[in-house]
């Protein structure tokens, strides 16, 4: 019998544990497994995944209150958990799940799941102390009330554990698929993506993919650019995605001199090509937390793209053929541009090598699917 899943979700947007989802559901779909999912947005908003989800056979749920209501919210989830009779809740806000393992005390589900998507830790509100009060109580909800805790990293995992060991069976790494296909099938176009960006033909393109926010420290993209135009004055930096730094971005790059080589591109739906027809990618994100799972890291091994990582970036999402340089952000621009030009130097690596690694490891759609499957059995 297919269990009833309901998994607690901001909303089905742009965010990667949603998108992850999305896909999953899909694949599922493609390969035939029976999935009977519904999914809960607590933000209450509709999102522009809703509609793939709903036509791979998905229900979607927005919660009539908002968040801030906090027992009003708790008690509408409530009573969508005693409609809904589910067999499993997946919950996926890391310690901030706590409250929803609260609000489904008492009910018979068979399976309290809590997904730790990052090691941010994070608790939404401005105030320090609050955030510092709350963040402990929170965890130690999670750990009492859910039966299965789940990590996208082995650094995930363990900074939700917070020193308890690990229960065989019960406290698992489950990595997100990555879907190789649309990698496969990118049909990348060097030139014609110059043009679109007003560039020469030469011009080499260093390669920021994902949110431009604090937490991934665009900023410290600009540095390497200027020093790395110092070495090889046909550097770009282009931006292929969107956030709250977009100004500091633009105000680093005119104080550093290099505006006029710096492009917000903004959410492409093209990524693959784009990633491909670039020649580095970058990943300055701060050292303190470490990043939970790189899914864009991940991608841009596909794409045949060598790597300037922080060391930030954990070890779970490179590939055995991964060619990167993992620096701290004290180095300065100057070492990044360095490494930058050691990876041209060794040239790119191969992305059919990376896609047969992929194919071997966790992350291989096939056994994220059949994991995920076991998961909530």
């Amino acid at each position: 019998m297919t269990p009833k899943v309901l998994h607690i979700v901001e909303n089905l947007d742009r965010g990667a544990v949603e998108g992850w989802l999305v896909r999953m559901l899909g694949h599922a779909h493609k390969r035939g497994v029976a999935l009977d999912w519904t999914f809960y947005c607590a933000l209450g908003q509709a999102g522009g995944l809703d509609d793939r989800a709903r036509a791979r056979g998905a229900k979607v749920i927005y919660s009539p209150v908002p968040l801030s209501q906090k027992r009003a919210f708790m008690a509408a989830l409530r009573g969508a958990l005693k409609q809904g009779r589910y067999d499993v809740v997946h919950c996926h806000h890391d310690i901030m799940s706590g409250p929803y393992l609260l609000a489904a005390l008492g009910l018979p589900i068979g399976r309290r799941i809590v997904h730790a998507h990052n090691a941010d830790e994070n608790v939404p509100t401005p105030n320090k102390l609050k955030q510092t009060l709350y963040r402990e109580p929170m965890r130690q909800v999670c750990l009492a009330l859910a039966d299965r805790i789940v990590g996208i990293s082995n650094h995930t995992l363990d900074t939700l554990l917070a020193g308890r060991a690990r229960r065989p069976g019960r406290d698992i790494v489950h990595y997100y698929g990555v879907d190789a296909e649309r990698f496969q099938a990118a049909l990348p176009d060097r030139a014609a993506f110059r043009r679109q960006l007003g560039l020469p033909e030469d011009a080499l393109i260093l390669l920021y993919g994902g949110r431009v926010a604090p937490e991934k420290n665009p900023v410290m993209a600009v540095d390497v650019l200027a020093a790395l135009r110092r070495r090889e004055p046909r550097a770009h930096l282009v931006y292929a995605g969107a956030g709250s730094e977009e100004q500091a971005v633009i105000q680093r790059a005119e104080a550093l001199g290099v505006a006029d080589q710096v492009h917000m591109i903004g959410w492409r739906a093209d990524l693959p090509e784009v990633m491909a027809a670039s020649d580095w990618f970058i990943l300055p994100r701060p050292e303190h937390p470490m990043e939970g799972f790189g899914l864009a890291v991940v991608e841009a091994q596909l794409a045949g793209l060598p790597l300037l990582l922080s060391l930030g970036i954990p070890d779970d999402p490179l590939l055995p053929t991964a060619s990167y340089r993992r620096l701290p952000l004290a180095a300065g621009g100057d070492a990044w541009a360095e490494a930058a030009i050691e990876l041209q130097q060794a040239g790119k690596p191969s992305p059919q090598a990376a896609w047969d690694a992929l194919a071997a490891s966790p992350m291989d759609m096939d056994r994220a699917l059949a994991g995920l499957v076991e998961l909530h059995r």
